[in-house]
């Protein structure tokens, strides 16, 4: 993980993430998609291991100006796409099942606690994502050379996958947080990747949510 936080400067955040999951059948569309991106669901036990940590860091600093990601919206974003017209998503969804054929199931581990930027005051805090096969980035080149086909733009930043936990609203405290973040550290937790999942994210009258519109499961 430290060559993604040697880079992380230039990476900050691309996505507003969304707040609650809502499952839905496989291949199905919604009717008025909004913002849209590609991610890696994470299984619950592993949901649950981040939460605790974030709990942690929330009982030792209470003053703490954070904006703290909920468990139920934990995920590994692979591409946002931003707004995609109705008559797009199709063409998306396919897209991203061609790259899941591209790339067999392979196991993946979130591991270590950091936090962006390496100098001054953090505003991101992160849990890191551990590739030993290399997979994940071969999955994430076939989606971008999928909907780079399927006209859709290719993300100009390198991909340097992770979990963002917090973002931290104010420089006070930050540096303190941020230590203690990584003094507690996050064991390695492994878990198998084994589709992609098309998500939809929008607004609603109690905050931000997301929908699985689609899941694209990975070659056998």
């Amino acid at each position: 993980m430290s060559e993604e936080a040697r880079r992380g400067d230039a990476e900050i955040e691309r996505q507003g993430e969304p707040e609650s999951v809502s499952a839905a059948p496989r291949r199905r569309v919604a009717a008025s998609p909004r913002r849209l991106f590609c991610a890696v669901e994470l299984p619950t036990e592993l949901r649950a291991r981040a939460a605790a940590h974030i709990a942690q860091l929330r009982e030792k600093m209470p003053d703490a100006r954070a904006g703290w990601e909920r468990e139920e919206k934990l995920h590994l974003t692979l591409k946002f796409y931003g707004d995609v017209a109705l008559p797009r998503t199709d063409a998306l969804s396919q897209a991203i099942e061609r790259a899941a054929n591209r790339v067999k199931s392979f196991p993946l581990a979130i591991a270590e606690a950091g936090a962006f930027p390496l100098r001054g005051a953090a505003r991101v805090l992160w849990l890191g994502v551990r590739d030993a096969t290399g997979n994940l980035a071969r999955l994430h080149q076939a989606l971008e050379e999928e909907c780079a086909a399927a006209e859709f733009p290719r993300e100009p930043r390198p991909f340097h996958p992770h979990l963002t936990i917090a973002r931290l609203r104010t420089p006070g405290g930050a540096r303190t947080l941020a230590g203690l973040h990584r003094e507690l550290g996050f064991a390695a937790m492994e878990f198998a990747v084994n589709e992609l999942v098309l998500m939809r994210s929008e607004l609603g009258p109690k905050g931000s949510c997301y929908t699985a519109l689609a899941r694209h499961r990975l070659a056998v």
